[in-house]
């Protein structure tokens, strides 16, 4: 009974999100021309909303990235082709407003940082992992000092002093 109450719940909230998504782009602000939409929606799904941050203007409901989807569609109607309407809003807003920036000098460590995050983690665990593995340092050998204190303790061990009384 509570697996299909919970099957229930699952299901209405997929619906729910999908919904959501679906209504990102308002009827308003299609182009009657289905080609032209086309394009402004392919152009969409490569800028990244600026509140929603890895979310494109396409799928999101914040009211910068409806103000991004009304752009590019002006630009579309203003006769530029899809690269100039993506120049024009990179010029505007730089290049973080693409999903997927150039790679370019300016932008190298922006798109290296994941791989280097990664090989530092794996050189972390790695010496981790020989460090616990290695076996361990020989030790010095005892002072005199360190000896004398030995040799009291062992003779105490044999003579009975362990259970000591008093």
């Amino acid at each position: 009974m509570m697996a299909r109450g919970l099957l229930a719940f699952a299901a209405l909230a997929m619906l729910v999100a999908a919904s959501m998504q679906a209504r990102a782009v308002l009827p308003q602000e299609r182009l009657a021309d289905p080609a032209l939409e086309a394009r402004a929606r392919e152009i969409s799904r490569e800028l990244r909303c600026q509140v929603c941050q890895n979310q494109s203007i396409d799928d999101s409901n914040a009211p910068l990235a409806a103000d991004l989807r009304r752009l590019v569609r002006e630009r579309l109607l203003a006769g530029d082709d899809d690269a100039g309407v993506l120049a024009h809003v990179v010029a505007r807003y730089g290049d973080y407003v693409r999903l997927t920036p150039p790679l370019r000098a300016d932008t190298a460590l922006l798109w290296a940082t994941p791989a280097i995050v990664l090989c530092a983690a794996l050189a972390a665990i790695v010496l981790r992992l020989r460090r616990r593995q290695a076996a361990p340092a020989a030790s010095r050998p005892l002072d005199a000092r360190e000896q004398a204190a030995l040799r009291e303790l062992l003779r105490e061990g044999e003579s009975g002093g362990r259970g000591g009384g008093g």
